[in-house]
């Protein structure tokens, strides 16, 4: 099946970072990482609208995230078990399994918080995953 491009009125990673606004007050402990959710746009590139219902489940199964905050151990392993030559950054899209973390709302955006050993992947765009 062909990935739908989704039709963005503002760049994705600037949208989610706009609508967090200041969250200097949030502390991530240890190795986990906050990723704010994304929830893609009612309309593909193609004029496709998709349905409430069907974007609501992004709430639940949305497999992609931006990294906003990053607890000071995540991502380091001494033992180069899990992320030898792989390093992550604030503001990366990653993907993850729908069931694991922690749903927090942070400034009214959903998100989750994870350890760092739950990040499976990173991708370019959000859109690219499903």
């Amino acid at each position: 099946m062909k990935q739908l491009e989704m039709q963005h009125d503002k760049e994705p990673k600037q949208d989610i970072i706009d609508q967090l606004g200041d969250i200097s007050s949030v502390e991530i402990f240890n190795n986990q990482v906050l990723v704010a959710t994304y929830l893609r746009p009612e309309k593909t590139k193609s004029g496709l609208y998709l349905s409430d219902n069907y974007r609501s489940e992004d709430k639940f199964q949305s497999k992609i995230g931006l990294i906003v905050a990053m607890g000071p151990q995540a991502f380091n392993d001494e033992s180069g078990q899990w992320f030898d030559n792989t390093s992550f950054n604030l503001g990366d899209w990653v993907i993850h399994r729908p069931s694991d973390g922690w749903s927090v709302t942070v400034n009214g955006v959903l998100c989750r918080i994870l350890s760092d050993t739950q990040i499976k992947g990173r991708v370019s765009s959000p859109d690219t995953v499903w």
